[in-house]
Formats: structure tokens, sequence, C-alpha cells
């Protein structure tokens, strides 16, 4: 388990809106981790009417970064590149809104395709083994290598 103290300094995300808590498990092309920010009364993405669902959209692309920035440490690069989210597609909710869900969430993406200019990722956010919400997301690097 990597703790947010290991791996936050790495993405753009910082105080409330870095929003997953912790990386249970990674790899070449995959990342599990883990947020109770959904329950938080700070949470940036909560409405008048609570967390909706497709904010889980985000809790998805946060950990495609993290994932990046992982790979980019373990690669030896000095510098992480930030990337800029492009696309959101085949967005599935199962659930209208998260937010009185005990507990924490479990967030996975897994890779899968990279490039110098971008990558794509599969994401799906769950609770208590229910599936909350799944899609496909697309990041570019608008900075070259």
């Amino acid at each position: 388990m990597l703790p947010k103290s290991n791996w936050a300094g790495l993405i753009p995300h910082a105080g409330s809106m870095c929003l997953l808590d912790a990386v249970l498990d990674w790899d070449a092309e995959s990342i599990h981790a883990t947020s109770a920010s959904h329950a938080r009364a700070d949470n940036p993405l909560r409405g008048p009417h609570g967390l909706h669902a497709v904010c889980m959209a985000e809790y998805g692309a946060q950990a495609m970064a993290v994932h990046g920035a992982l790979l980019a440490r373990a690669r030896g690069d000095c510098a992480v590149r930030a990337g800029m989210l492009v696309s959101v597609r085949d967005l599935v909710l199962h659930a209208e809104y998260v937010d009185a869900l005990p507990g924490h969430l479990d967030v996975h993406a897994s890779c899968l395709h990279a490039a110098p200019e971008g990558a794509q990722y599969d994401f799906r956010v769950a609770h208590a083994g229910r599936l909350l919400a799944s899609g496909r997301a697309t990041v570019m690097y608008p900075d070259p290598p």
C-alpha cells in the first residue's frame, strides 16, 4: 500500500481536490486506489444535493494520473508531465448520489494504450463490491517529453 504522502506531490491535484487516499496495488498496466473523500463535507465536487455519481469519472481520472506518475517515477523520469483530460466515453452510472455510502470507494484504472502524446484507460469505481460507475477516459500531454 502506498499512502497519499508517497505520491500526492507527483500529481497536480492538491488539498481537498486530491480525491484519492491511498494506492492499494499497481503494476505496469493498472492501479487500484481507495478513497473516502466521497463522504467528506469539503469535497469540492459536492453539489447542493450531495456528490453525484457522474463525479466518479474524476475519481477514475485521478487514478489515471497517479498511475502515470508512478510509472514515470519508476522509469526514473525527473519531471512528471501534467496531462489534460480530453475525453470520457461509455460512462455508465449505477447510482445517482454516492456521498451517503459508508466507508471507502475502490477506484480501478487499466491502461489500454499509452504513447508520448497521451493515454487511454478504462476505469471503474465500486463500493462494497457494487459497481457505481465505469467508463473510458483519454488524457493528452500538451508538453513534449
